[in-house]
């Protein structure tokens, strides 16, 4: 076996690896394939490798992909190092991608420090708060959840919950520790907030919840089905149905018919729709807010 595998050219070999971990090796995998430090250094010059982090590579580009660069901010902090807190929330699916900022977590204390885009943090991280994803050590779900309390809003910390209540993920040794920061926060949200039932799907959606939570009025279902149609937001005991209309999902002529037909259909089994635009909602809240109010109490 050994023999067959010193056949196989070391660029080739460097390359296997790299593609095993989205895209970055670093100098000691290099190293350890048999290539000396003067021939890394003329592979850094010729463009083979291109230094992402200290002793952290790109190989054959100097571009990577998101997974790229985490598993490279993750390798450059050395041994039990995992992705962690907003880095750890967009890998899991839990948020959107935050920018070039990637959070990384060391077993250890000591606070955090800032290397360049890499914030890392120092604390215990125990096997059952550890796990991969797509080969890139991350720390788990529950524990990610805990760690971006100490720093999200509440309603921001409500949607990551709602989100990883729809990706059936893992939260049931979610716990505030003790002296840990957001553990008010979290405390409130564990308490009072039912996960998955204020799950939005965009900005337009989010505005819409908080525009309801300010007026004070009925809380309503979102994105449930109803005879066969996803509908955004909706409250049964009114026979009411609100859509909320974004121009990109919503402003051609094939989505206006296919609008048409849908409110047709629901009307024709009972129910009432109204639909609220992005400009609307944007300009004219207080108008939203009494048509809504109105139809609530008719």
């Amino acid at each position: 076996m050994r023999r067959k595998l010193d056949t196989v050219p070391i660029d080739a070999r460097i390359g296997a690896l790299a593609d095993r971990q989205h895209g970055v090796v670093t100098r000691a995998d290099v190293r350890q394939l048999g290539v000396s430090e003067n021939a890394i250094d003329a592979r850094v010059k010729s463009g083979r490798l291109w230094r992402v982090h200290r002793g952290v590579y790109a190989v054959g580009r100097p571009t990577l992909t998101f997974h790229g660069r985490l598993m490279a901010a993750v390798l450059s902090c050395g041994p039990g190092a995992v992705a962690s807190h907003y880095a750890a929330g967009a890998l899991q699916g839990l948020m959107k991608e935050r920018g070039p900022r990637i959070d990384v977590t060391v077993p250890g204390s000591g606070g955090r420090r800032r290397r360049g885009v890499v914030i890392i943090h120092r604390g215990a991280l125990p096997d059952g708060e550890v796990s991969t994803v797509d080969g890139i050590p991350v720390t788990h779900p529950a524990r990610t959840v805990l760690d971006l309390a100490g720093f999200l809003p509440r309603r921001q910390l409500e949607r990551v919950i709602d989100e990883a209540e729809y990706l059936r993920l893992d939260l049931s040794g979610l716990r505030p520790g003790r002296g840990h920061r957001g553990s008010q926060t979290l405390n409130a949200v564990l308490a009072e907030h039912r996960p998955g039932t204020t799950r939005t799907r965009s900005e337009l959606e989010e505005r819409m919840l908080s525009l309801l939570h300010r007026c004070r009025l009925p809380a309503p279902e979102l994105n449930v089905q109803i005879d066969g149609y996803e509908a955004d937001f909706v409250w049964r005991e009114h026979n009411l149905i609100v859509e909320t209309d974004g121009w990109r999902a919503h402003g051609t002529r094939t989505a206006f018919e296919r609008d048409r037909r849908r409110d047709a259909d629901l009307v024709a089994a009972g129910w009432r729709v109204l639909r609220v635009s992005y400009e609307r909602l944007e300009r004219e809240p207080a108008w939203v807010a009494e048509r809504l109010s109105a139809a609530l109490v008719a």
